[in-house]
């Protein structure tokens, strides 16, 4: 993405620019907002229109337009984008984004917000494993994370707690959650008393599993019977969970020269120097994940040995912790039902998947 702007309908003059990001891209005329508002009249069932329009030196740009009522104003949030690029954010995600920039319009928050915002949306064109990592690197999403793993917590009690207990000064709530809702971990609900729960319905970790495809790419005899006898001894001691407790995967994970190479691995075997080459010759890096097994090397050729996968489950574990909560009066009886209700709701013969 080129640019996002966001833009008022002034019913005397007609379109006005508020803020655009980054603040040294304003790809956007008056003209061409006015032809943006043309698109959303003639087309007034949908509130996301798309434009393509010629621009001098280049080929096609793309307009996309999200029509958004505040006040009894009319707002546009737009975004710009190469042709060549693919917009994949839904229409409900960039309301929520709409949203908040516009309750914060005239704060002097709506800097950053916006920031925050072009940033979200660019993620959203990333693969969803890259965006599942996300919730491990980001220090602030991972310990959302781990507060939604306690069960239903109140919009408010959130960002209290965030604040008080773990440092978070400055909090875009609904910005950071946008990832949690785009991939299905959480649901926003109101419960009587309060304005806004969110309730964890799918929790996130991730584990080793035996690479899919890979004995069908060893044809050297000799090395496939090897690396078939130290998987089978290797996952046969797998101790999962005590490897997810120590969080001794993490690293692997975050690590954006390991991983790609993981991810490359899985399609076809490395010599040892195109290995190092992935890593930026880091010659500890590869004895590193050589000792951990994840590859297995032999006669210089690297092929890939246990493959880190992330798994979404549902995270029935909660019950017990949500029993615990109302005994204690932290939770309500509402809060309680509502978030036992999603859970027992939940199909537990799909209550994983590995991704």
């Amino acid at each position: 993405m080129k640019s996002l702007l966001l833009s008022h309908w002034n019913k005397s003059t007609g379109p006005e620019s508020i803020i655009h990001y980054p603040p040294d891209k304003n790809l956007i005329t008056k003209d061409l907002l006015l032809k943006i508002w043309a698109q959303h009249e003639l087309d007034k069932d949908n509130t996301m229109i798309e434009l393509q329009i010629s621009v001098e030196n280049e080929a096609f740009r793309k307009y996309i337009s999200i029509l958004q009522e505040y006040e009894n104003e009319i707002y546009f949030l737009i975004l710009i984008y190469e042709q060549k690029e693919e917009e994949v954010i839904s229409p409900d995600i960039l309301s929520i984004i709409g949203r908040n920039l516009l309750e914060l319009m005239n704060t002097n928050k709506i800097t950053r917000a916006i920031s925050e915002a072009f940033n979200t949306i660019n993620n959203y064109s990333k693969h969803e494993s890259e965006n599942l990592i996300n919730f491990f690197q980001d220090k602030i999403k991972f310990t959302i994370l781990q507060i939604l793993e306690e069960g239903v917590i109140s919009k408010s009690s959130l960002i209290d707690l965030l604040r008080q207990e773990y440092g978070f000064s400055t909090v875009n709530i609904d910005l950071l959650l946008i990832s949690f809702l785009t991939e299905d971990l959480i649901v926003k609900k109101i419960v009587p008393g309060f304005k806004e729960c969110y309730f964890l319905i799918n929790d996130l970790t991730y584990a080793r599993i035996p690479p899919v495809k890979l004995p069908e790419m060893i044809k050297d005899d000799q090395i496939l019977k090897r690396y078939q006898q130290e998987l089978i001894q290797f996952f046969s001691n797998y101790e999962y969970t005590k490897e997810i407790q120590d969080k001794s995967l993490t690293g692997f994970l975050i690590d954006k020269d390991i991983y790609n190479l993981i991810k490359e691995l899985r399609h076809r075997s490395f010599t040892v120097n195109e290995c190092l080459n992935a890593l930026n010759n880091k010659e500890d890096l590869f004895t590193e994940i050589l000792e951990k097994q994840i590859i297995f090397e032999m006669k210089g050729i690297v092929y890939l040995f246990s493959d880190i996968r992330f798994i979404k489950f549902t995270p029935l574990y909660i019950i017990n912790n949500l029993k615990q909560r109302y005994q204690d009066q932290n939770i309500s009886l509402d809060q309680y039902h509502a978030h036992l209700k999603l859970l027992l709701d939940e199909s537990p013969i799909n209550s994983y998947n590995v991704i």
